[in-house]
Order: structure tokens, then C-alpha cells, then sequence
């Protein structure tokens, strides 16, 4: 059975360095998933924001999407885990990170794994994953990984000597809890309950000539 993976990617540029970012935790949870030799196909789709902003900030003001945007989140929402990443604009997720989230159905995701990430010129933004993103997932009830992912500028710069880079490190640990919600067997649905109709109950507690 094949597993869908969506990856959503908030950067502006291009290149952008949260794309990069996007890509690596995506390449890193293909790496896992492979390790645990599961014979599923991973599909993944990634969803640039960037290219979806025009109708984006038309549904906020219509409350209808466009093709392209109602194409993201049928996507977005049937999804078997999310990798979600945004870069860091005074201090928080971005404004069309947030606005994306915004024009989908508060209950949507709900008991969806998510991979939250973010990337920021400085590590003083990093607690941004903590006073930020994962509150948005909690009210979006999804199920967010323990290990949040951030990337500052000079995270992309040269390997320690030891090979033990903290970027490399944290990137892996993130994809390695992600990894069992998209490898495990996929939960048998639960089998209907039978129903009585309420004649038949009533029928049943009469006196018996």
C-alpha cells in the first residue's frame, strides 16, 4: 500500500535555504524508511507555498480556493504525515505559512504525524519551533514529532572535524521518529457495531403474554 507523504515548504527565494531544508528531511525519511525494509511505496508531494500565494490570499477574503490551492489541500489533509517547514519572519512562522494552515478545516489534521522545521538567519530564533509551530499543530490536533528541526545560517556551513554535525544529527533523529507512522501496517478499520432498532428494544421489554 502506498504511504503519502506531503511536504509543505514556506520559503520565498529561490533558491531558499527552507526548501533546502524540506528537501534534506525528505531525502533523510526516504533513507529511514528504506533502513526498516518496508515494502510500501512512499509517495511524496511537495508544496511549494510561494507558488500557491495569489490564491491563498483570494480564499482568505472569498472562502473559495482555487484549483491549485483546493489540488494542496486535498493533499495536504489526506495525508498519511507531513514535513512542514517555514523560515522565520519576526520571530514566527511566516505570514503565509500561517495563512495556508488558516484556510484548512481546523479539524482536518487531526492524529496527522507532522516533522515541524523551521530555518532563520540566527539560533536565537530557534525556540520558534516551541513557542510557535508546535502550538499550531496542538490546536490543529495533530500528532507533532518530539525532535523539531532548526537551521541557522551557519548550520550550513562546514563539517566539524569529528563528522558529527548538529544540522546532520537533528535532521535524522526528526526523520527517525517520523518513520513508524509511515512504515507500520495501517490500522484495520473497526468492524460496525450492529443496532438494534429501538422498536425491537422496546418490543423486547414488554410483558410476555
Amino acid at each position: 500500500m502506498t504511504r503519502h507523504l506531503v511536504v509543505i515548504t514556506a520559503g520565498l527565494g529561490r533558491p531558499s535555504s527552507t526548501r533546502l531544508l524540506a528537501d534534506r528531511l525528505t531525502a533523510a525519511t526516504r533513507e529511514q524508511v528504506a533502513a526498516q525494509g518496508a515494502t510500501d511505496d512512499l509517495d511524496v508531494q511537495v508544496v511549494e507555498l510561494r507558488d500557491l500565494a495569489n490564491e491563498i490570499a483570494q480564499n482568505m477574503v472569498t472562502g473559495f480556493p482555487g484549483p491549485q490551492l483546493r489540488a494542496a489541500i486535498d493533499a495536504t489533509t489526506g495525508a498519511d504525515a507531513l514535513i512542514a517547514v517555514t523560515p522565520v519572519f519576526t520571530g514566527s512562522y511566516s505570514g503565509l505559512f500561517k495563512s495556508f494552515f488558516d484556510v484548512i478545516d481546523k479539524d482536518a489534521l487531526t492524529g496527522t504525524p507532522v516533522l515541524i522545521a523551521a530555518t532563520g538567519g540566527t539560533p536565537r530564533h530557534s525556540l520558534v519551533l516551541e513557542h510557535a509551530m508546535r502550538p499550531l499543530f496542538t490546536y490543529l490536533r495533530a500528532v507533532v514529532m518530539p525532535t523539531a528541526v532548526y537551521a541557522a545560517t551557519a548550520d550550513w556551513g562546514t563539517v566539524p572535524a569529528d563528522g558529527d554535525a548538529p544540522l546532520a544529527t537533528r535532521i535524522t533523529r526528526a526523520a527517525t521518529e517520523l518513520t513508524p507512522y509511515l512504515t507500520a501496517p495501517a490500522p484495520r478499520p473497526a468492524p460496525a457495531e450492529t443496532l438494534t432498532p429501538f422498536a425491537d428494544q422496546l418490543a423486547a421489554l414488554a410483558p410476555q403474554e
